[in-house]
């Protein structure tokens, strides 16, 4: 029997903010996988597409976009306004970016839901990109930060690499090594089990691109591939072969390659309207937006954000963990997903069902929109309803937010 909570969002009203398609490319390796030679802005450019085409909507009728996107060339704005004009979206229609780190692309979602409530637009598209390939790293920082604001220990703290805080996290809170490499090896388990089986098939568009390679000759070839899964997921990942892995931040850390997000490239995008827009219009309904909320957290301990932002955006609907029928939490390190698991006191059967960031990979700004891909495709194939999807945030803080599924 549903809680009155439960009914409430189940409830279908004239008003609500629904999403009409929801549409992710692979995510692959950076600088090794199929989208390393693909600029961002031309997988933003087929997720935009995909969104309006796949349903039949008049492109023109697209009165706002948001892009979440961390590590943009040129500013952000003018590379997310060139891919959504080429994706046959018209120059009436406004865009901006936003970058809150991991949390860019439910942001972007957010946003446009909000406008949608608000009744500023009737129809926009919530979107995340992010080419690791092309934008990470040492140059991706400025070359100074300004020694007065340094002199605060939690804004100096925001520097540290990430690494170092999944560290933070493991000893502050007693995160094993053995519980960590559990985790991930679970969830690239999960993961595999779920490629194998065409599970990922129904949220992954196929993207032609082109890829460079050396020949034997050492001459630059140029051919083309289709990129339609994921290529950072290995099969036959066990808690044993992981722990042969070395620490890779600090000598006696837990924190390796093998339990960490991996760094990605892709791209997702989220088509809402209002419910009555969309029926007027004669658009399918895949699920409906309901609420986020945000918190912030210790910036040396940024990874426990999820154990606070979901209790907030549950608080905030008024439901309780047990309303809730799966969640997708990112996986940025497997110290910090064990941490906010065990937290919460989530069966672990209900977290990350087709694996996480660990064993898929973890595009900045690209996984806040892909989760939600995601999880309508989990709801629709295990016959869910309601699911939350969570992050945490460098620099610390967390993000969470409630959605149904009404296929």
């Amino acid at each position: 029997m549903s809680s009155p909570a439960k009914s409430a969002i189940l409830a279908k009203r004239p008003d609500d903010v629904v999403i009409v398609s929801a549409i992710r490319t692979a995510i692959t390796k950076a600088r090794k996988g199929g989208f390393k030679d693909t600029h961002p802005e031309l997988l933003l450019s087929h997720v935009l597409r995909a969104a309006y085409s796949s349903v039949r909507l008049d492109p023109k009728l697209i009165e706002d976009i948001s892009v979440g996107n961390v590590l943009p060339a040129g500013g952000g704005a003018n590379a997310a306004r060139m891919a959504a004009l080429h994706a046959g979206i018209p120059d009436t229609t406004s865009l901006n970016t936003v970058n809150r780190q991991c949390s860019s692309g439910l942001t972007s979602v957010n946003q446009i839901a909000n406008q949608i409530r608000a009744g500023e637009i009737d129809i926009g598209i919530g979107a995340g990109v992010e080419s690791m390939t092309m934008g990470y790293g040492p140059s991706s920082m400025p070359s100074s930060f300004s020694p007065e604001v340094l002199t605060d220990r939690s804004a100096e703290d925001c520097l540290l690499p990430m690494g170092l805080t999944s560290e933070a996290v493991s000893s502050t809170f007693s995160i094993s090594r053995d519980s960590q490499d559990a985790f991930a090896a679970r969830s690239f388990q999960k993961a595999s089990a779920a490629q194998k089986a065409g599970k990922f098939s129904a949220e992954i568009l196929p993207v032609k691109v082109t890829v460079l390679s050396k020949s034997k000759n050492g001459e630059e070839e140029e051919r083309e591939v289709l990129v339609d899964s994921d290529d950072g997921i290995r099969e036959g990942v066990t808690k044993e072969s992981l722990a042969k892995l070395k620490p890779a931040f600090t000598k006696d850390g837990t924190t390796h390659a093998g339990n960490a997000s991996q760094v990605s490239d892709g791209a997702a995008a989220v088509l809402l309207a209002r419910r009555d827009v969309a029926e007027r219009l004669g658009l399918p309904v895949r699920g409906k937006f309901v609420f986020a909320a945000t918190v912030g957290v210790p910036p040396k301990i940024m990874g426990v954000g999820p154990a606070y932002a979901i209790p907030k955006v549950l608080q905030k609907t008024g439901l309780s963990l047990t309303d809730i029928d799966f969640f997708e939490i990112n996986e940025a390190f497997a110290s910090q997903a064990v941490y906010c698991v065990e937290k919460l006191g989530i069966p672990y059967d209900k977290v990350n069902i087709h694996g996480g960031a660990i064993a898929i990979g973890h595009p900045l700004g690209c996984t806040g929109t892909r989760q939600i891909a995601t999880g309508l495709n989990i709801a629709k194939q295990y016959g869910a309803r309601v699911f939350v999807t969570s992050m945490c945030i460098g620099s610390g803080m967390g993000m969470a937010a409630v959605f149904v599924s009404e296929e």
